[in-house]
């Protein structure tokens, strides 16, 4: 901004800007991260043995070091997501305890539905539109004539 900048100073501000651009990295997303480490903390640690969870706590501590590193590399988060990954699939039941396996809701899935027990039969409705929709179309062609 400065009109009576000498070229020396210009160069100077150049080499900090292509410094400072050289040095600039993109910070890993830790969404994934996150989501695991919530569904870790989540368990019903009554219904899992305890060589299992010990696992899963040793990797989970791993696990939250990187996600609370401002700068930790892509590989780090990569590969933290991979070990907590295995150790929450590896996890095993107690005998007779009920666990349920079904797929969990990631946090922000806006595609997972909710079962409600509603069973409305969409026929019902689509015949309903057809007889309206032949009714409107036999009423304007009278009205033509």
């Amino acid at each position: 901004g400065n009109e009576n900048a000498m070229q020396e100073e210009v160069d100077e501000v150049y080499s900090e800007l292509v410094r400072a651009f050289v040095n600039l990295r993109l910070k890993p997303n830790k969404d994934l991260l996150q989501g695991l480490i919530n569904q870790a903390n989540g368990l019903n640690r009554a219904n899992y043995s305890a060589a299992s969870l010990k696992l899963v706590d040793d990797v989970m501590e791993k696990a939250s070091a990187v996600l609370n590193n401002p700068e930790a590399t892509k590989e780090e988060v990569e590969t933290a997501v991979a070990e907590l990954t295995k150790a929450l699939s590896g996890l095993e039941t107690k005998p007779g305890s009920t666990v349920d396996t079904s797929t969990p809701v990631k946090p922000g899935d806006k595609t997972a539905g909710v079962k409600t027990g509603d069973t409305t039969n969409m026929m019902y409705s689509l015949g309903g539109l057809a007889v309206a929709s032949a009714v409107f179309y036999l009423n304007k062609k009278r009205k033509k004539i």
